[in-house]
């Protein structure tokens, strides 16, 4: 009878060991044979191209942001003068803040335009603020590549924070190129962090952004250590812009994979040479990736598996934790570039912002 049971066993675990392999694909022999050439020797790696499919692996609700066409045409926007920058900022910022007064009321989350440190500002709120976060505030500067979303077109992260992590932000509304390059934007982001001194403690404050906006979130974080201004407690990093010299692994690996940005080559050569206006773009203020981070707040990272900034990100987050700073890093199944942002009913969404406000808690003083 044992030895029965055992030969049961055997079968169980032996039989799809034992079992015939499915016929291999006669392409794949030619492929393979092809491929191993190329990459016979040390170098870059020669890939065949390729159809990736849309993962079933992430909701139903993300599925569709994941399958979408690339965003035309603000992925590869190159303006041949100033005047057609505008016409074009213009243009995509009203098609973005067309749907956040709705996104506003379904979050139960309030609006109101600001000046704060002589700056235009958004204070965005919940209705009901929890009790754990009265004593809170949160500064957030947007993304766009330093030249899209002004106005309520850069307030949909706060929204999303505000209505789905329950907390009052301010939304720095920045100086952007091509009429205000840098310092511009920075200026604006330094004053309203100054003024916000007087508004709230640090340690009861945090500092977040997506793309842009967290590369600013750095080079805030850089600026305000040379300058000798208090840090806030905890910064919030979405897959941040934190180098611009196109220097990282998924910029080729997961360029034309990402459905967002797509290829550096893109709008974001010419947004970061109009933004620099001239400077060497491996400067700390452009790409804080090279700044010291010894001293710097936890920080928490968001990216995705197809994000272009994906190396950023995991970039930033090794440096981070070799200064010695607790960092934690999130990277989501088939997201491209801060897409979370672009699907704000989802569960991936959700999870980002749930995320992020559980790891402000964490460390906010109350």
């Amino acid at each position: 009878m044992i030895r029965s049971l055992a030969l049961v066993a055997l079968t169980v675990l032996a039989g799809p060991a034992l079992a015939q392999p499915a016929p291999r694909d006669p392409d794949f022999g030619k492929l393979e044979g092809e491929m191993g050439a190329a990459n016979a020797k040390p170098g870059p790696r020669t890939v065949p191209g390729r159809e990736i499919p849309v993962p079933g692996t992430v909701s139903e609700t993300f599925r569709a942001a994941v399958a979408a066409p690339y965003r035309a045409p603000a992925w590869n926007a190159n303006p041949k003068d100033a005047a057609g920058w505008k016409e074009l900022v213009d243009k995509l910022a009203k098609a973005t803040a067309a749907p956040i007064p709705a996104l506003r009321d379904q979050l139960g989350v309030t609006s109101e335009a600001a000046v704060i440190g002589g700056v235009k500002v958004f204070v965005i709120q919940p209705k009901t603020i929890p009790e754990a976060n009265r004593n809170r505030l949160l500064l957030h500067i947007h993304g766009g590549g330093y030249v899209y979303n002004p106005g309520e077109a850069g307030t949909l992260e706060a929204v999303l924070m505000a209505g789905l992590g329950g907390f009052k932000v301010i939304s720095v509304d920045y100086r952007m190129p091509p009429d205000a390059p840098y310092p511009a934007a920075m200026d604006d982001a330094t004053a309203v962090w100054k003024a916000m001194q007087a508004m709230q403690k640090p340690e009861r404050m945090a500092v977040f952004g997506t793309s842009t906006g967290g590369g600013m979130t750095l080079a805030l974080m850089l600026r305000a250590k040379a300058e000798g201004l208090p840090l806030p407690a905890v910064i919030g990093l979405g897959t941040p812009w934190s180098d611009m010299t196109e220097t990282g692994d998924t910029y080729k690996t997961n360029e034309w994979l990402d459905n967002v940005l797509v290829s550096y080559s893109g709008y974001l050569t010419p947004a970061a040479k109009i933004y620099a206006n001239g400077r060497d773009l491996k400067d700390p203020q452009f790409s804080p990736i090279n700044g010291d981070f010894t001293g710097l707040p936890p920080a928490l990272l968001v990216s995705g598996t197809r994000d272009l900034f994906l190396s950023n990100t995991v970039r930033t987050h090794r440096k981070l934790r070799d200064a010695g700073i607790e960092a934690d890093l999130h990277v989501f199944e088939g997201m491209s570039h801060a897409q979370y942002l672009a699907s704000p009913n989802s569960p991936e969404t959700k999870s980002v912002f749930g995320e992020m406000a559980r790891f402000f808690d964490s460390h906010l003083g109350r």
